[in-house]
């Protein structure tokens, strides 16, 4: 078993991460930019490191100051959790190059997956049912890419080969405008990625984001754990995420879900990952593939009853996968709630003082957090501050028991998206299920049009 293990990141995950090492007897070091030395996983830590200051530049981007924590401190690993270096590849090289064990996939998978076309590529060849589209990077012959568009079919959309997190992408209706947004993205690319390379893919109009969780340990085993629906979206990010995906049979999810194992065993894959699908007309199209850890890991977690990152732990440590396909069984629906420190309305960002906090409970009520009363929210990082977690033993029951916990939890002295996230959850669309990847984009812009015709 790994003996201390440094947390590169901050807020519930870092927390998340700590709480599975303790209850594997691992001990912990917590790195921390200057702004968030009073975060709960710092003084919960066995030991703290202070990295840098508060821009994530200087700090928890800051590869040298994160390995040097570790040589510091003498631990064995560092585990990324999500966002800020979980995915990039040269982090993952550089760590294992200095000594220690990266809690995630090798870097040349990290590197591979993060590379949309040679993603898309490694998963036609493996399999994986893939979007209509152009087959590599689009070239600069306008009329080659004019003949692609028109083999795919409009509406086509062009995606940054570098891109992520709904960022360099643009749908195109027409022909007249192709060329156009061709450029146009290729320029993005390149300012936001350092890389203008882009591809061309059907447009699907109305799909729903489904996505299988896998678990591999790169010695030859690999499961999945079922799908999660994620299409409760805004500027393509996720709101509201469930599992299981509502609609989707046994036959359809031991199908996609075995086609999935077989990538991860085709492409040496190694810990907690997931393959992002876009799902319509009851068929998967392979969009992307996210080589860490999920912010909605525990809808999983609370139908399965498998602890994710007690996985990845035991997984980095050189361990076998103990658990069979045929452990795996789905007890029960889960809703996850994000909640951010925004205004509910407009969305902007909402720092500051947290004078009073409760959270909610009961029966299936799970809250993953770091904030508490007296805590300050900083400015200086992604707004979320907490999921809100509940299971039932149908979709009903967790949607009622969600509204019961969105009721009861009060975080006062900021604004928060709790209004919004009452909202979704009385909603008829939603309620029945199975709604696209548009459909709260939708209802927002005419919840707005209603307000201002009201002016």
């Amino acid at each position: 078993m790994l003996e201390k293990v440094v947390i590169a990141n901050r807020g519930e995950i870092a927390l998340r991460i700590l709480r599975a090492c303790h209850t594997l007897g691992i001990r912990t070091v917590a790195v921390h930019s200057t702004v968030d030395r009073n975060l709960k996983h710092v003084a919960m830590a066995d030991e703290s490191v202070c990295i840098g200051p508060a821009p994530s530049a200087d700090s928890y981007l800051n590869m040298p100051a994160i390995i040097a924590a570790a040589e510091v401190t003498d631990a064995q690993a560092i585990h990324p959790g999500y966002g800020f270096l979980s995915e990039n590849a040269d982090f993952a090289e550089r760590v294992e190059q200095s000594g220690f064990i990266f809690i995630g996939p090798k870097p040349d998978t990290i590197r591979l997956m993060g590379d949309k076309v040679e993603a898309i590529r490694a998963m036609k060849a493996a399999g994986v049912p893939c979007v209509p589209g152009s087959g590599g990077p689009l070239g600069n012959d306008a009329a080659t890419n004019i003949k692609i568009a028109r083999e795919i079919g409009y509406p086509v959309i062009i995606k940054a080969a570098g891109g992520g997190g709904g960022r360099g992408m643009r749908v195109v209706h027409s022909e007249a405008a192709l060329i156009n947004a061709i450029a146009t993205t290729k320029a993005e690319a390149k300012a936001a990625f350092g890389n203008d390379m882009v591809y061309m893919e059907k447009f699907l109009e109305n799909p729903r984001h489904v996505e299988i969780q896998v678990l591999a340990d790169g010695q030859g085993n690999a499961i999945h754990l079922g799908e999660r629906d994620c299409s409760m979206q805004r500027r393509h990010q996720k709101v509201v995420e469930e599992a299981p995906a509502p609609g989707i049979t046994p036959e359809l999810r031991e199908q996609i879900g075995k086609v999935c194992v077989e990538a991860c065993l085709r492409i040496g894959y190694r810990g907690a990952g997931t393959f992002e699908f876009l799902y319509q007309d009851g068929r998967f199209y392979f969009i992307e593939m996210n080589t860490r850890i999920q912010v909605e890991h525990p809808v999983t977690e609370m139908v399965t009853g498998i602890d994710l990152v007690r996985e990845q732990l035991l997984i980095a440590a050189g361990h076998k996968l103990s658990i069979r396909q045929s452990d795996v069984v789905l007890r029960g629906h889960a809703i996850e709630c994000r909640i951010n420190a925004e205004d509910p309305d407009t969305f902007f960002p909402c720092p500051g003082l947290i004078q009073h906090f409760h959270a909610p409970g009961g029966p299936g009520v799970r809250v993953d957090s770091h904030i508490y009363e007296g805590y300050r929210v900083p400015p200086n990082y992604d707004s979320m501050i907490g999921k809100l977690i509940v299971h039932g033993a149908d979709r009903a029951q967790a949607l009622a028991r969600m509204r019961v916990a969105l009721s009861e939890m009060v975080i006062d002295g900021i604004k928060t998206n709790i209004p919004l996230q009452q909202r979704i959850m009385a909603d008829g669309g939603f309620c029945q299920g199975g709604q696209n990847i548009h459909y709260l984009e939708k209802r927002l812009a005419e919840r707005k049009e209603k307000a201002l015709s009201i002016l």
